[in-house]
């Protein structure tokens, strides 16, 4: 359960925060800014200027958020304690059960010193918002809590030193309990901006094999590699830094990095990216970038700058919150003033006022979407859907473009044997027997392909003898005395082996011969797997009217195959991160609400640019960090779910809000006595209880979500 309702924001606009800020999305607008109160990006701010070997130390540093929510949880849970007394010798909870027998002389003043210390202790953080947002000149949900637990309190005081009325302590005791829970779980969510980019950091490796004269190598924390020097980077090894290539050759896989989802061959002159992982040969890299110059610190860069730079947007519940407080204090001091004009009492006109007080207390404004939102939370994990974010979720609603990653989003993020061509005589299923048992030595991606294919299909391999790798360009091995490689077409061309003519029928393919000396006696294609589930949710999302949309790191001739293959809207082949975030905010600046979906590093900036940032579960800890909402059975068809879910989602916050606030037509004024001539006054006993029904009727509305 989270306090503040909703973003129910306004057309075009991002979140944005009442009070609080949500997630990771950026900075808060009002009542408690996190800014203001000491929390900061420092950690973050230091990422950018230190060198890559103080990434994940500087990420890792506690935050003064972290502080802040630890003090929220304190406060809320002395407050609980200190509350159970305030209700135990509250006047009103004795009449109601009967426990009069807790009375004792002098229980009015412990009760005071008690609800003193939840107002003073416990309600500060909000009065210290209220003065904030008046200073602002934007009074909302804070000012309006620090009015009603101050009308309650001093009332109340009042009351305990003789002024004829009821305390309301317990009113007061259990508003600041409720508000300081929400404050305290929905804080919590914000701390995923901090592990985002310490799961960014964690790409790095600690330390560099740094060669030295003669060929020595010893081993140095990132932080101390600088430009010009040697590193050595071994098989399945992770490279440490950005540079060029100055001997070996190898293939890299950099698709967490930049999409591009087949591993890149990397020679002498090449140069190969921080983070990203070595196949299977021995590269020598000299170091040219660190620090906040390496590719990995400039995604973390994108990342944090798109969480500070969201827009602000006003939401329904703080303009409510701002018209309650305006009717609370207005109305309040209308009626004390008007029925001491026609001569009643002080005791009467004030009580009449603290009525007016009371009935627009903010204990069915501060549940109404809270408690809808924990509705649909427990019913999204229920549907695979994990909601990081309420205020993304709830903006999901509105989403007419949704924006997907293709490897391991749309496709499946693995090679598999698309077309099998066979020569001079032989079988399909020989060639594919054959190059999977060479293959199932061999740890590279397309090896791995290959050997899932033929294991789909129930081939039986053969055991193989002399294997060897052949550095970048394929494998050989002895198979019942034939010497057998499974070798790229560069090799063939390198050794002048004529390469027979393929057809792949307009799908581009990653291809591999079957060579037995120099002798070709088939060929395997073979491309990232499409999911099947990818046509059913880009099908679906059309049919709702909503754009499907690909970024891709890979290259034009994949991206176009998968999109007409799809059927998307539109896609962009060759997308660098730091332009899949550009593309995002392009779309936004066209007027579209847009949903991104991936699972990457790559697609981190852009997840958390996105109106609604949407990771694939089995993705990367980056992106799923970095994400509002996850889908957990890494089923792209879940974004349907996730957006019927929004949808109803929203109709019930609508009926919620409608009734936390719409029943002060008839209280309020029944509270200032309107009908005080025929009879009619609500005490301020009555006016508690008249909120507390319409928190109870609030809370039921919210449990019907799941016939919604």
């Amino acid at each position: 359960m989270i306090v503040y309702p909703c973003v129910m924001d306004e057309p075009g606009h991002g979140n944005h925060e009442a009070g609080v800020p949500h997630g990771h999305k950026g900075p808060a607008r009002s009542g408690l800014d996190h800014h203001e109160m000491g929390e900061g990006h420092g950690a973050h701010d230091e990422m950018q200027g230190h060198s890559a070997g103080h990434l994940e130390k500087a990420a890792k540093r506690p935050s003064h958020h972290e502080m802040m929510v630890a003090d929220f949880r304190r406060r809320f849970w002395v407050c609980l304690v200190l509350t159970i007394p305030i209700l135990l010798l509250s006047p009103v909870i004795q009449d109601l059960l009967h426990l009069e027998a807790l009375a004792f002389s002098g229980d009015q003043y412990v009760l005071l010193v008690l609800s003193a210390l939840v107002y003073g202790w416990g309600g500060l953080p909000f009065l210290r918002g209220a003065v904030q947002e008046l200073r602002g000149r934007q009074p909302a949900m804070m000012t309006l809590i620090a009015v009603a637990i101050s009308a309650a309190f001093l009332y109340s005081a009042a009351v305990v030193f003789g002024v004829e009325g009821e305390v309301f302590f317990w009113e007061l005791a259990t508003l600041v309990d409720i508000m300081l829970l929400g404050h305290w779980l929905e804080m919590r969510s914000v701390m995923g901006a901090s592990r985002a980019l310490e799961e960014l950091a964690r790409l790095m490796p600690d330390e560099a094999h740094v060669l030295g004269p003669h060929g020595a190598v010893r081993d140095v924390p990132l932080a101390e590699l600088r430009p010009g020097d040697s590193v050595l980077v071994r098989p399945g090894e992770k490279v440490p830094i950005d540079g060029k290539v100055v001997k070996g050759i190898s293939t890299v896989n950099e698709a967490m990095l930049t999409g591009e989802s087949t591993p890149l061959e990397k020679r002498e002159g090449d140069t190969v990216i921080g983070g990203s992982i070595n196949g299977e040969g021995s590269l020598e890299v000299s170091v040219q970038k660190t620090g906040a110059d390496t590719y990995l610190a400039q995604v973390i860069g994108l990342v944090r700058q798109a969480q500070e730079s969201k827009s602000r947007s006003q939401n329904l519940a703080d303009r409510a919150a701002f018209v309650l407080t305006l009717i609370a204090i207005s109305v309040g001091a209308v009626t004390l003033f008007v029925w001491l004009g026609l001569g009643r009492s002080f005791e009467f006109s004030l009580g009449r006022s603290i009525t007016v007080m009371v009935i627009t207390c903010p204990h069915a404004l501060g549940l109404a979407i809270p408690l809808v939102v924990a509705v649909s939370t427990s019913l999204g994990a229920k549907q695979g859907l994990l909601i990081r974010d309420r205020t993304a979720f709830e903006r999901s609603r509105r989403v007419n473009a949704v924006v997907f990653d293709k490897t391991g989003t749309l496709t499946e993020g693995r090679f598999g044997v698309d077309r099998v061509w066979a020569f001079d005589g032989q079988e399909e299923d020989a060639v594919l027997t054959l190059a999977a048992s060479l293959e199932r030595h061999s740890e590279h991606p397309i090896a791995q392909g290959i050997v899932r294919s033929a294991e789909d299909k129930d081939l039986a391999l053969y055991p193989v003898d002399d294997f060897s790798s052949i550095p970048g360009k394929g494998v050989e091995a002895t198979i019942e005395g034939r010497r057998l490689k499974v070798v790229s077409p560069s090799y063939l061309s390198e050794e002048q082996i004529e390469m027979p003519p393929v057809g792949n029928g307009g799908r581009p393919l990653t291809v591999v011969y079957l060579v037995e000396d120099g002798r070709p006696l088939g060929a395997l294609g073979l491309a990232d797997v499409v999911r099947e589930e990818s046509r059913e949710a880009v099908a679906g999302l059309r049919n709702l009217g909503i754009k499907a949309i690909m970024l891709t790191g890979d290259n034009e001739d994949v991206a176009r195959w998968v999109a007409e293959d799809l059927g998307l809207d539109e896609y962009y082949a060759g997308v660098l991160p730091q332009h899949k975030a550009e593309r995002v905010k392009e779309l936004q600046r066209k007027g579209l609400l847009v949903g991104m979906v991936g699972d990457g590093v790559n697609d981190a900036p852009a997840l958390v640019q996105a109106d609604v940032g949407i990771a694939i579960g089995a993705g990367t800890d980056v992106a799923v960090e970095s994400a509002d909402i996850v889908l957990v059975k890494n089923d792209p068809r879940d974004v349907l779910g996730l957006l019927s879910l929004a949808r109803a989602t929203w109709r019930k916050m609508v009926q919620n809000l409608v009734w936390a606030t719409g029943y002060n037509v008839v209280a309020i004024p029944l509270a200032a006595g309107v009908a005080a001539g025929a009879g009619i006054v609500l005490t301020p006993a009555v006016g508690a209880a008249l909120m507390s029904a319409s928190t109870l009727i609030v809370a039921v509305n919210a449990r019907l979500l799941r016939a919604a």
